[in-house]
């Protein structure tokens, strides 16, 4: 699994490397807390996949993992296993991502904590 966390005025992503492998992503992913408008827990990370994997890994129902390109731009998907509730963070225009979503240990609370970190529970 991914770990996400807040760290000064950043929601960053870190993949461990077989993870950067699937998501043709090397590095760490770095957004502003700033540029989050929502993030909520999902029941089922996979319905809320939308466009195509590009560049990336899938295979459904098992991992999703990389960009995924839609009309409107796209997302970072960090989903495996099969119909299990995952994280959703919205960001604003302007952001590397329109979404992020992702399988995490416990998405309510990381979804309350990055809440509390953009100060959008009020």
């Amino acid at each position: 699994m991914p770990a996400i966390t807040i760290e000064g005025g950043d929601l960053v992503v870190r993949l461990r490397p077989l993870e950067q492998l699937a998501a043709f992503r090397f590095g760490t992913l770095r957004v502003p807390v700033s540029s989050v408008t929502a993030a909520v827990a999902v029941p089922d990370a996979w319905k809320d996949l939308r466009g195509i994997r590009a560049p990336g890994t899938g295979l459904p129902l098992v991992i999703a993992y990389g960009t995924r390109r839609f009309g409107g731009g796209k997302d970072f998907v960090l989903v495996r296993g099969g119909r299990r509730p995952a994280l959703r963070v919205e960001f604003a225009e302007g952001a590397p991502y329109a979404r992020l979503v992702a399988s995490v240990a416990s998405p309510e609370s990381m979804a309350a904590e990055i809440r509390r970190a953009a100060s959008l529970d009020t």
